[in-house]
């Protein structure tokens, strides 16, 4: 046994017992059962995946049902979500808490098994998968990360002998590999040699719409030999069942891979052995009906009258070999952890803090601050806020989608993310520079892969406007509440001259719109870094905006600080307000300038800064009502974008001014003017409102 775990009986001849093919006809009755149960999912697949379902969890990753996180387990990441039965089972047979109550409970209220696999919900469940691509580009980035910690942590042993080498195994879908973004990160997978990945393609030529020769025909293993894969095929056997052998050859060969990543073609039959349903498309997304199930057991060996059953002797004895080869690997890992650490006592405490989630000593007096009076961009107070924190927060690392030069992501002196061997200047195995390429998608998906992890913090950055490009992976971000930090800049027709096509008018609110995703636009540099400091104190996902033009510094680091973590915040009043002036970014420069005009034409106001309207709504209702004083009704709400989410916070008194069209090419200055984003236009609507 190596020191990663990985045995020699691994790399022999596959030894498939009596007991592991009755366990997979188990699995497959079971996945018939839990849809007819519910009356609706995915049988098909589930069936005819049960074989390398099997392979994978009994036979070949290394992972420990009774530590589902522990650091040293295989992540298998189940990008065919829709056969979440695939994964439930093996974690039914495995051992991981799944019931076969739970199976029974299928995609019903209150049940640990979703319709799609759901991280967080379900142990064992490295991701949540079901949009169609996110999770193969997500594993992408979990090898990625794989690479990044071990230059953290142990980057002089040789490869595979580390306690800090283990694999990612996918399971893919024809549909995954028809999304564009498994394209993006299946590319860049292959340039970087992430030697660690295997995806196991599911070639079983249907989808909904029937045979997927009506929109799916190219030569697909070539095309993952053209990005730099290791590629074998799988045939099916005669009577169409999945070949065993020919399988775990082609996953123990992607063991001994050194250099690419690996994709295994696995000819399969949908709903395999249903007399009458495989090979169909019914049998992707429906259940097959009582009379179909009977008769599948019945072909299986199994009684076509019993439902949700599994031989106790059979689950005993898989279950006994799977904890016999657990404990060995797991042993084996623990030496060659133990050893690291008594050899290694700085990255030792490092990794301690890290799986602690706890930050870094020096992190509140790296933060950069700014005089009062200055003028900068907002992306470059932020390139200048990762640099600085950088510095004393290794875990910190990202990059762009070839624009880092505009999006001010580089950790100067970081080193580039390139494979070993690469001639490229400042290239690193281990380097803290996310090379993304224009692939927006895979960067946000790659993104979270590596925030899966937990231990380090990965932002990504790109123009506001292409956020548009990247809005799956931000979904799932959200939904899994991880730590991924997007960087998008740009934020407004305030870009200028290039023109309707980059200047976002829609986005500010569209992100907004998304549950448990935080949209933080900073009005100066002292605000941006705040805004950071906000954002990597509190891992949950962050979309910051920032600005390409200067803004002028307005506000002091100690009033940004205690104010921006807190959503929104006064920074100019008057004793008695008769009206609330809101804005973000670069607007809240002209609520201060009407403030003034205001105050010399008799009239108070409040200038309220609201740099996180999510932030905002966490906050009490005592806070929100000192900001917002509900005694004024008279509100203008100023911000160079879509107006369509104001009106709850100017109320039916209020009025918001912003832009509900596209921009135009032209200098910044002239689009604020001719858009009427002006103090002019402030001042005008705050008297309108004192009537």
């Amino acid at each position: 046994m190596t020191s990663n775990g990985t045995t020699d009986r691994q790399r022999a001849q596959l030894d498939w017992t009596a007991a592991d093919e009755s366990a997979v006809k188990y699995l497959r009755a079971l996945a018939m059962d839990a849809v007819q149960k519910v009356g609706n999912g995915h049988p098909g697949t589930a069936m005819a995946l049960a074989p390398a379902a099997y392979l994978l969890f009994q036979r070949v990753m290394r992972h420990d049902p009774s530590d589902p996180r522990w650091l040293g387990r295989d992540r298998f990441v189940l990008s065919a979500g829709h056969s979440s039965l695939t994964l439930y089972s093996e974690l039914f047979l495995s051992g991981y808490g799944l019931t076969m109550e739970d199976l029974q409970s299928f995609r019903t209220w209150g049940s640990r098994t979703p319709g799609h696999p759901e991280f967080g919900h379900t142990a064992g469940v490295e991701t949540t998968t079901g949009p169609l691509g996110q999770g193969l580009a997500t594993a992408v980035g979990m090898a990625m990360s794989a690479r990044y910690e071990r230059g953290l942590f142990d980057p002089q042993t040789p490869d595979g002998e580390s306690p800090f080498d283990h694999r990612i195994w996918v399971i893919a879908s024809d549909g995954d590999l028809e999304e564009g973004v498994t394209s993006e990160a299946s590319s860049l997978a292959g340039m970087q040699k992430l030697n660690r990945l295997c995806v196991i393609w599911d070639d079983n030529h249907i989808s909904i719409e029937g045979d997927t020769a009506v929109a799916f025909t190219e030569d697909v293993v070539a095309r993952y030999e053209a990005y730099g894969w290791a590629t074998h095929s799988v045939d099916r056997l005669p009577d169409g069942d999945i070949d065993r052998e020919a399988l775990y050859a082609a996953l123990t060969a992607a063991i001994t891979e050194s250099n690419r990543p690996t994709f295994i073609r696995m000819r399969t039959t949908i709903a395999w052995p249903a007399p009458a349903a495989q090979n169909t498309a019914k049998a992707h997304g429906s259940a097959l009906g009582a009379a179909e199930v009977a008769a599948t057991k019945a072909a299986l060996g199994l009684d076509p009258e019993a439902s949700f059953a599994f031989d106790p002797a059979v689950l005993a004895e898989v279950r006994t070999a799977l904890t016999s080869r657990v404990a060995a690997e797991r042993a084996a890992w623990q030496a060659g952890f133990d050893a690291w650490r008594a050899g290694q006592p700085d990255r030792a405490r490092l990794l301690e803090r890290l799986l602690a989630g706890e930050l870094p000593a020096g992190f509140d007096a790296a933060f950069p601050s700014y005089e009062v009076g200055g003028s900068v961009a907002t992306r470059k107070a932020s390139g200048e806020v990762i640099n600085a924190v950088a510095a004393v927060m290794p875990e910190l690392w990202g990059g762009s989608a070839d624009l880092a030069e505009s999006n001010n992501t580089t950790i100067e002196g970081g080193g580039s993310f390139l494979p070993e061997g690469s001639a490229l200047p400042g290239a690193s195995p281990y380097g803290r520079i996310l090379h993304f390429g224009i692939r927006e998608h895979a960067m946000g998906s790659i993104i979270n892969g590596i925030a899966l992890d937990g231990l380090t913090r990965p932002f990504g950055g790109t123009f506001m406007v292409f956020s548009d490009y990247m809005r799956g992976a931000v979904r799932l971000s959200a939904l899994m509440q991880l730590p991924s930090t997007f960087v998008w800049t740009h934020d407004s027709i305030g870009l200028g001259e290039d023109g309707p096509t980059h200047q976002p008018v829609e986005h500010l609110w569209s992100l907004r719109a998304v549950p448990g995703l935080s949209i933080v636009r900073p009005a100066d540099a002292n605000e941006t870094s705040a805004a950071w400091h906000a954002t990597l104190s509190r891992r949950k996902p962050v979309g910051l905006i920032l600005t390409r033009q200067n803004l002028p510094t307005l506000i002091s680091s100690e009033q940004a600080m205690s104010g921006v973590r807190r959503g929104a915040y006064v920074i100019a009043d008057a004793p008695e307000p008769a009206v609330l002036l809101l804005a973000t970014g670069s607007e809240v420069q002209l609520a201060l300038a009407a403030h003034d005009r205001l105050k010399a034409e008799g009239v108070g106001s409040r200038v309220v800064s609201m740099p996180c309207l999510e932030w905002f709504d966490e906050q009490d209702e005592a806070y929100r009502d000192s900001v917002l004083l509900p005694s004024v009704r008279a509100r203008v709400a100023i911000e160079a974008g879509s107006t369509l989410g104001w009106w709850k916070y100017v109320g039916d008194r209020g009025r918001v001014i912003g832009i509900d069209h596209f921009g135009a090419s032209a200098d910044y200055q002239v689009l604020f003017n001719e858009f009427g984003i002006t103090v002019d236009a402030i001042v005008s609507t705050a008297h309108s409102l004192q009537h």
